[in-house]
């Protein structure tokens, strides 16, 4: 016996599911730039090389947020900010975003990743998801981290 089926995806289908939550080019942005950058505020990511619309943006991150993707909270520091940060269903998307850009990395011609990235995801990368989770957890950026920026 399977699982009661959302109205919304009629297939029952994982991909479609997937794509239907993080599968617009906006929302794997915004999620990358959360796993390898540590960007946390709205500010951050609208500063971004692909210029995302501010509107785009803020239906973005509601969606995430709706999807248990991504928490809102009140920046302790500054209450007139949020913060963004991924809950635990999102920190489990870091294999799925290493994967794009190992195959984005190889097939494009304009890729600007890191050659060490690259090398490092290929040689541990059970390694490099600890140790993207972990700079999470300390709200570090892991680019930065590793001296890639």
């Amino acid at each position: 016996m399977g699982k009661a089926k959302d109205d919304s995806r009629q297939s029952g289908c994982p991909v479609a599911y997937g794509l239907d939550v993080f599968g617009d080019r906006w929302t794997l942005v915004i999620i990358r730039d959360m796993l390898m950058l540590g960007k946390r505020y709205y500010g951050e990511f609208l500063d971004c090389p692909e210029r995302i619309a501010s509107n785009v943006l803020a239906d973005r991150l509601k969606k995430l947020e709706d999807a248990k993707i991504v928490s809102k909270q009140i920046d302790p520091v500054n209450q007139s900010k949020f913060i963004y940060k991924l809950t635990s269903k999102g920190i489990e998307l870091i294999p799925m975003v290493l994967e794009v850009i190992t195959w984005g990395s190889k097939h494009s011609p304009y890729t600007n990743t890191p050659p060490e990235l690259l090398r490092k995801i290929k040689k541990d990368r059970a390694g490099t998801i600890r140790e993207i989770a972990e700079c999470l957890k300390n709200d570090q950026s892991f680019i930065a981290k590793n001296g890639w920026v």
